[in-house]
């Protein structure tokens, strides 16, 4: 059989508190006394795609005792043996469906090319997955994260995409910040990243962690593109844009693309004082306030396992896969943030407000682009 080549195609409820047992758990060895029936692993897990995102999930279920990974597929035969290799993963594929047919696994990683996503979603529902976790973006369109989403929920599969940041110790403290008032009343919830998509899920998101996932009511937004815009995993994107979200409980989201954010990540705004999240410089995270002398710098120590956020991601799936609790990365939280995506796109296209929940299922940024709008 042909291998299948993986292009890429231009295309123009509360959050529970609850400890992650899993989290803690040792590395699992791997070796004869299991093959012999002595250490039976309660899920089999398989990964499509072997890059660099599906190696980071083959470590997160390398952290579990209740999963051994039977499985990888990637066309690209030196990705999945490299991946094999590290993890100790007894089988191979070039083609994801004959993995799937042939291994029957209990949870599948999908960790290609967004476009790609809803139709490796769809083979793995039909196989008989229980679990799927996924990389963000979700899609390139609106309509195919909503079909995702039906896919998902109407066969009781726990779908989780990895907006891993929901696990980082400085995004998980700052949002304890904001819980304990420390900052007042919050006003507003700033992000500054390259992009709306591939970026910007991950600030929308967190937008969401911080306000406890009170839900968004509207979007007005406007983005900008040069005539030959750059791409990202195959994806179209723009090259500046704002956009405000407002939420129900009446405070504010601001993700601000193409220009730096003055130092920080994320931003948010009280009555009484700032934090500011750092991703990648020190310090992580700081807050100032009427109470502090200056900028306070908190401690994130003991705050997370000694484990990344990936691994902390794909732990909570085979967590909430025994327990029956919602993943903190459900498909349902990744189709909230997705929606600000859309909806802030379509708000430049029609040059209003965009009140949700989103209709319209094209891109509307795509659209623009064939429309020449930017030319």
């Amino acid at each position: 059989m042909r291998a299948p080549v993986w292009l890429p195609v231009r295309l123009s409820v509360r959050l529970s508190r609850r400890p992650i047992r899993s989290i803690l758990s040792p590395v699992r060895v791997r070796g004869t006394s299991y093959r012999e029936g002595e250490d039976v692993a309660q899920f089999k897990a398989a990964i499509i795609g072997c890059g660099g995102r599906g190696r980071s999930h083959a470590r997160g279920y390398s952290r579990s005792d209740d999963v051994d990974i039977v499985a990888c597929a990637d066309p690209m035969e030196e990705n999945a043996k490299r991946l094999a290799e590290e993890y100790g993963v007894p089988k191979t594929y070039a083609d994801h469906k004959e993995m799937l047919a042939a291994e029957k696994p209990d949870i599948v990683s999908v960790t290609v090319w967004p476009h790609m996503h809803l139709d490796f979603i769809r083979d793995a529902v039909e196989a008989g997955a229980k679990g799927i976790h996924a990389e963000k973006p979700m899609a390139p369109t609106w309509e195919e994260c909503r079909e995702t989403h039906r896919l998902a929920t109407e066969n009781n599969v726990v779908t989780t995409f990895c907006h891993q940041r929901r696990f980082g110790a400085r995004f998980v403290k700052a949002r304890d910040l904001v819980n304990e008032g420390v900052i007042g009343d919050i006003l507003r919830y700033e992000g500054y990243c390259p992009n709306m998509y591939d970026w910007g899920t991950h600030w929308f998101d967190m937008f969401f962690w911080y306000n406890n996932d009170e839900p968004a009511e509207s979007v007005l937004a406007q983005v900008h593109s040069e005539p030959k815009p750059r791409s990202v995993f195959g994806v179209d994107l723009e090259a500046q844009g704002v956009s405000v979200v407002s939420y129900k409980n009446g405070r504010k989201g601001l993700v601000i693309t193409g220009i730096g954010g003055g130092g920080c990540d994320n931003r948010i705004i009280g009555t009484n004082g700032v934090i500011e999240v750092i991703a990648h410089q020190d310090p992580p995270l700081r807050y100032i306030s009427s109470k502090t002398n200056g900028w306070a710098q908190p401690d994130l120590s003991g705050i997370m396992a000694d484990r990344d956020d990936t691994t902390c991601s794909v732990l909570d799936l085979v967590d909430c896969l025994k327990s029956g609790e919602e993943p903190r990365l459900s498909v349902r939280k990744a189709l909230q943030a997705t929606e600000l995506i859309f909806a802030t796109y379509h708000s430049a296209r029609i040059r209003k407000r965009v009140d949700l929940p989103l209709q319209p299922g094209d891109n509307a940024f795509h659209a623009m682009l064939e429309e020449g709008v930017y030319a």
